[in-house]
Parts: structure tokens; C-alpha cells; sequence
């Protein structure tokens, strides 16, 4: 088996506050910092921002596109900056990922997570068996 990485073409992923909305109602996750923008600025964000959960998930979503139908062993990564979401419009996420097949059908995809030109998440990284 070939052990050379391969480059996985760029995803990109528009989130709205209609999107932060459903989020809540589907997770539970009813933080005002997410829908607010006055609470968000209170307690010193830039404005309303995305869940982190929210935003992980858009990269798992890349990761099964990539590799749809594989089974995902794992997934992590850290919450490194928050993506700020506009009143009006959207803001886009960006993912980008690298392939490393290894041994036991086991590819390990470092991933890229990024929001206006800023890492907003650290060390995202999935494994899938495929």
C-alpha cells in the first residue's frame, strides 16, 4: 500500500445565524453568545459566534465527503479562535485536508479549519477506515 499523502481539494461551508438557530434547537446548546450579539459582546467576543461543535461538524461533513461511506475511527481537534457570524450574509469556513493511508485500512486525514484567512480550530485530525 502506498504510504504517500495525497492533498484533498478545499471544502468551503457558508454558516448563517438562521444556521446557529437550528444548531441550538437540534443540540440544545441555547448559549447566548450564539444568537446575541449584545451577550456576545458583553462578555468580550467580537460579536455572536458559532458553536464549536457546530463548526467541528462542518469538518466531519468534509471528511465524509471525502470518504463517503468510511467508517470514521476517530475525530478531535481543539477550539482555537471563534467564527464570528454576521447579522446579515454568512461567514465561510474553509476546510482542507491531507490523506495518509496506513496500515489496516486505516487513512489518518490532518485537517486545515480555517475562518477569513485564521485557524479556528487546532489539531483537527480524523482517522477512517475505508
Amino acid at each position: 500500500m502506498s504510504t504517500d499523502s495525497t492533498s484533498l481539494g478545499t471544502q468551503v461551508f457558508t454558516i448563517t445565524r438562521a444556521d446557529l438557530v437550528a444548531y441550538a434547537g437540534a443540540s440544545g446548546d441555547h448559549n447566548p453568545i450564539h444568537q446575541d450579539e449584545s451577550v456576545a459582546r458583553s462578555v468580550g467576543l467580537p460579536g455572536v459566534i458559532a458553536h464549536g461543535m457546530y463548526t467541528m461538524a462542518l469538518a466531519a461533513r468534509a471528511v465524509e465527503a471525502w470518504f463517503p461511506g468510511a467508517e470514521v475511527v476517530s475525530f478531535g481537534c481543539k477550539f482555537t479562535n471563534p467564527v464570528v457570524v454576521p447579522a446579515d450574509g454568512g461567514v465561510d469556513v474553509e476546510v482542507a485536508g491531507v490523506a495518509k493511508p496506513g496500515e489496516d485500512g486505516l487513512t489518518t486525514v490532518a485537517l486545515t479549519v480555517t475562518s477569513g484567512g485564521q485557524k479556528v480550530l487546532g489539531m483537527p485530525k480524523a482517522v477512517v477506515r475505508v
